[in-house]
């Protein structure tokens, strides 16, 4: 079979796996990537060609020079398909495909996948839970919905790939004054009522509409709460045959469905409502989770999220079919968290269940997996309690963690 020409962007360093397994499957890897990660570990024996963007501001490039770097790219070469490796290159992906006319999810489908404010408006449009929310745009609309919807609230921004820059407010006073902080870019952000409860996340692979991989996680410190109060980022895994777990793949199922996802990863967040028990929709993207949670999936399923998106791309492209393996059934736990130290010593969490040790500067990061969830879930308080009281750093790292 013909290779294929896929280019790869990302403004983190990340997709690794992704890369190694296209150049595997016999194709051609561009990769356009950040000025400032050319010294990252790349797979570099698996690319063929990689461009610098200079950032304007982190993670931010500047379109209209990426547009014209890609004419240039296309006047030589014949591009098969653009892959965004982050959250953060779903948008520049999806104005490439529209503006070269490259098969794959165009600038409206992107946004259900990449802004927050549509992804709300769509549940809600198509029958799901979603946390009571509205624009900002029209102070009217905000007074309103400060009437109807109790406090506290939640200021997010609408296309932020992490917990940055959510504020969480408990007064009238405190929103209008948060409002009046972000001047010319309050339009940038929506504002919904805070569900206290659990948070969980799903992620899913798709191919031709068909979801044929879902794992399903709760998190035992959400990112938003790691975010604004420091401290030990936690997950787990959940049985395949519990409750939680049909009750998440039901709901991600349909978000999917309504969203229009046709192919590839998905990362998909819910909440479960402390009060009355009810599943909400939160966020979703169409990319492979962050912060190390292919690692946590691949310890519970052996199945790796970035190998078999490669594959998925890759039968796409060459128009064949495409089966995941049959999934183990072990539980899995991850905790990372930022240190004092450039690099952590783990002879103290060595033990049978510890199946990898995450190699970041200034964090500690650790895998576990059993077959009994309880093992994991002891493993991961002993880690989080020793980190606690002996490691932790809440000091921002000297370099930004990819997210």
């Amino acid at each position: 079979m013909k290779e294929k020409t896929i280019v790869c962007i990302s403004c983190y360093y990340k997709g690794y796996d992704f890369m190694d397994e296209m150049k595997n499957l016999g194709n051609k890897i561009i990769l356009i990537t950040s000025e400032n990660l050319k010294e990252k570990n790349w797979p570099w024996h698996a690319i063929d060609e990689v461009f610098y963007m200079p950032e304007v501001k982190p993670s931010v490039w500047n379109l209209d020079h990426l547009i014209q770097g890609f004419s240039h790219l296309m006047k030589s070469r014949k591009i098969d398909t653009v892959i965004a490796l982050d959250d953060y290159d779903v948008e520049k992906a999806a104005l490439i495909r529209e503006t070269f006319r490259i098969p794959g999810m165009g600038q409206t489908t992107h946004r259900y996948f990449r802004d927050k404010l549509a992804m709300r408006q769509k549940a809600k449009d198509s029958g799901i839970n979603v946390p009571e929310f509205t624009a900002v745009f029209n102070d009217q609309e905000v007074q309103d919905f400060t009437e109807k919807v109790p406090a506290p609230w939640v200021l997010k921004p609408r296309s932020e790939a992490s917990a940055s820059g959510i504020k969480k407010l408990k007064s009238k006073e405190e929103l209008w004054n948060a409002l009046e902080e972000l001047g010319e870019e309050r339009h940038l952000f929506l504002l919904e009522s805070f569900k206290p409860g659990d948070v969980y996340h799903v992620d899913s692979l798709t191919f031709n509409k068909e979801i044929v991989f879902t794992s399903a996680s709760k998190y035992l410190a959400p990112p938003m709460q790691v975010s604004h109060e420091g401290g030990v980022f936690r997950t787990k895994t959940l049985g395949r045959y519990s409750d939680e777990f049909k009750a998440l793949e039901e709901v991600n199922a349909k978000v999917l469905l309504s969203f229009g996802l046709l192919n590839g990863a998905t990362h998909t967040e819910f909440i479960r409502n402390r009060e009355d028990g009810k599943w909400y929709f939160l966020e979703t993207s169409s990319r492979v989770g962050g912060a190390h949670i292919p690692d946590l999936v691949e310890a519970s399923s052996n199945i790796n999220i970035w190998r078999e998106w490669a594959k998925i791309e890759d039968a796409l492209l060459k128009g064949k079919n495409y089966e995941v393996a049959k999934p183990t059934g072990y539980y899995s736990g991850l905790i990372v968290a930022l240190i004092k130290d450039i690099s952590p010593n783990y002879s103290d969490f060595e033990c049978e269940e510890a199946v990898k040790f995450i190699p970041i500067d200034y964090h500690v990061g650790i895998v576990y997996k059993s077959k009994d969830a309880h093992v994991v879930q002891e493993r991961l308080d002993f880690a989080a309690e020793k980190i606690q009281l002996e490691m932790l750093n809440i000091l921002p790292p000297k370099d930004k963690p990819s997210s």
